[in-house]
């Protein structure tokens, strides 16, 4: 069964579809921000606004990176409580789409992101989502520790993506063929690789491994000598992983997504993450 989206049917491949919300605590009626309490001693009242709990999911990156370490802090700055489920850029937006989420987390650019999502679910009301950018993260390209290449163009990864170099050699390593591991499935990562060096072609060919997360990419270019990959530089340097340097780094953004204006509340934990994220950068 369909789940909730927020405002009037929507049509799918010509057929009207009106989607209703499993989760009762997402609906308009209870999805209140704030409640004023009047409380008049001695000719004063006060405002007291009312915690809520609210729902984000998406990038593992966003989560990895900022919400981890930083969860208690979170809640404590927007006043407010967090449930967090770390599940991808991709199924993140989707959950917001559906009504699942209150809010999605994700790595790499709103617009990006929309396109992909538009091949798997066309006539959204894409138009609606508003990214919130938070923090600003480099992308790393891992590879095995024995691999002696350090330092390469951005031209040439490219072209170690799409397989027209195929061999270490080739930048100056050993005789030894290139695997690409990539995340698939709606990684933030892999999502900014495809647009910046790719312009959002996917790659395709016997020479890529994909897995399903950044923690299976480090654990293969632990293992394969001719493995390099593309992970967030926190997660390359808690894992002691090696990198290959280029000439400008490849960046992506970690943003909160909302489904229109941010209430009371989604402002609340936006401000707080980003005073959170000046902190630590």
């Amino acid at each position: 069964m369909g789940l909730a989206m927020r405002g009037a049917p929507i049509t799918r491949t010509g057929v009207d579809m009106t989607f209703k919300r499993k989760w009762p605590a997402l609906s308009a009626g209870r999805f209140a921000v704030a409640a004023v309490l009047a409380i008049v001693a001695g000719g004063v009242t006060v405002t007291q606004a009312v915690a809520e709990t609210l729902i984000i999911q998406g990038s593992t990156t966003f989560y990895r990176r900022l919400v981890e370490p930083t969860k208690g802090a979170l809640e404590n700055e927007s006043k407010h409580q967090l449930t967090i489920v770390p599940n991808k850029s991709l199924p993140g937006l989707m959950a917001l789409l559906e009504g699942r989420a209150h809010m999605s987390m994700i790595s790499s650019s709103l617009s990006s992101e929309i396109a992909q999502l538009k091949k798997v679910m066309p006539g959204m009301s894409y138009e609606r989502l508003q990214a919130h950018p938070i923090l600003n993260t480099r992308i790393a390209i891992a590879i095995h520790a024995s691999n002696p290449v350090r330092k390469t163009s951005l031209n040439q990864v490219r072209k170690v993506i799409l397989g027209q170099v195929s061999n270490w050699s080739e930048l100056g390593g050993k005789n030894q063929p290139i695997r690409v591991v990539m995340v698939g499935g709606g990684g933030g990562v892999t999502t900014v690789v495809e647009a910046e060096l790719l312009n959002g072609k996917v790659p395709e060919g016997q020479h890529l491994i994909w897995v399903k997360s950044p923690v299976q990419l480090v654990q293969v270019v632990e293992q394969e000598q001719g493995a390099v990959g593309f992970a967030q530089l926190a997660l390359l340097k808690q894992r002691g992983l090696v990198e290959i340097q280029t000439e400008a780094p490849i960046e992506q953004t970690l943003s909160l997504v909302t489904f229109g204006d941010p209430t009371p509340a989604m402002k609340a934990v936006i401000d707080a993450a980003r005073k959170i994220a000046e902190q630590i950068m």
